[in-house]
């Protein structure tokens, strides 16, 4: 009998837990009748009664629900990976506590499983919310596909089903400041994607926030691609050549016009080109320096304050 296991990591989402409890479970009834369920709710460390409506799930539904209490927040990714070391099944899916991500799509996901695809991915075509969120969402995985990892599905994605074998393989990484789908991805297993639209959400407000996308954004190119350090070359080499090829016109000027010209302007703007030049690849390599010695730390990605089962 093959066990699922879905992990919802929460944050500030105790308006949402009874219906995202609800809608899960009442989605089992779609799937095979020999399938077993596990539900892993990870708290993120949430400022609100998250715990509570947890709790009140738990208690709901009886043998079913598993809940993973992390003692600080650690941001969604983290609280993921500690979902997956919590987790007991044979497959597992991740959906967000939002219900922004249809549960019925699991059923074609299981059944892609059941035929020996280790990774399934549900990519986003489209989405019912629009604005910067949509914009942003497009020019992150544009960047991603074209800059990192060609081989990730159109559209981006972060609703995934997955064999246990590729839950082992993530937690054995040890990833820090990285994105858990595209390892998944990174990994090699073959996959199928499956589009969907996603919903607009309907509870709460979203505390996805500016800053947490551009730290996700930067996070992702600097783990899974070098454009950033080779660009810094490419960039150092054109104007080294421009350096020499100014250098050049200067001493030739110099004899031909021995009065001509003063320089300053140019010479300025020159410098101060290759300033802000410098001080942007010192930032650049800062940053892989800088996740370089957090994994030397080997601090734990989360700690567990409780476990409810």
């Amino acid at each position: 009998m093959p066990k699922l296991s879905v992990i919802i990591p929460c944050y500030f989402n105790e308006d949402n837990i009874p219906v995202t409890s609800r809608e899960l479970v009442a989605n089992e009834v779609n799937f095979p009748p020999e399938v077993t369920f596990e539900y892993v709710f990870v708290n993120d460390g949430s400022g609100d009664d998250t715990l509570g409506a947890l709790q009140r799930a738990q208690q709901a539904y009886p043998g079913k629900v598993r809940i993973v209490d992390l003692a600080a927040n650690v941001g969604s990714y983290n609280a993921i990976v500690a979902g997956m070391a919590h987790a007991t099944g044979d497959c597992m899916a991740i959906i967000t506590a939002d219900m922004q991500d249809p549960p019925e799509l699991m059923v074609q996901m299981y059944e892609y499983w059941k035929k020996g695809f280790k990774l399934v991915i549900g990519n986003r075509k489209d989405r019912e919310e629009k604005g910067l969120s949509e914009v942003f969402a497009k020019t992150f995985h544009w960047l991603m596909k074209h800059l990192a990892l060609r081989n990730i599905p159109e559209g981006g994605f972060d609703f995934v089903f997955f064999d246990q074998q590729v839950a082992k393989e993530v937690l054995k990484l040890h990833e820090r400041n990285s994105n858990v789908f595209y390892l998944m991805v990174w990994l090699g297993f073959a996959y199928v994607n499956i589009p969907y639209v996603r919903r607009k959400r309907e509870i709460g407000k979203s505390r996805w926030t500016l800053s947490k996308k551009i730290k996700l954004l930067i996070d992702s190119l600097l783990a899974f691609s070098f454009v950033p350090i080779r660009a810094i070359s490419v960039v150092g080499l054109g104007l080294g050549l421009i350096a020499l090829l100014y250098g050049l016109y200067i001493i030739v000027l110099k004899f031909v016009s021995p009065s001509e010209p003063a320089g300053w302007t140019a010479l300025m703007v020159v410098l101060l080109f290759v300033s802000a030049f410098q001080m942007v690849a010192l930032g650049i390599i800062g940053e892989y320096v800088w996740r370089g010695l957090d994994a030397a730390r080997s601090r734990p990605l989360y700690v567990v304050r409780q476990v409810y089962e």
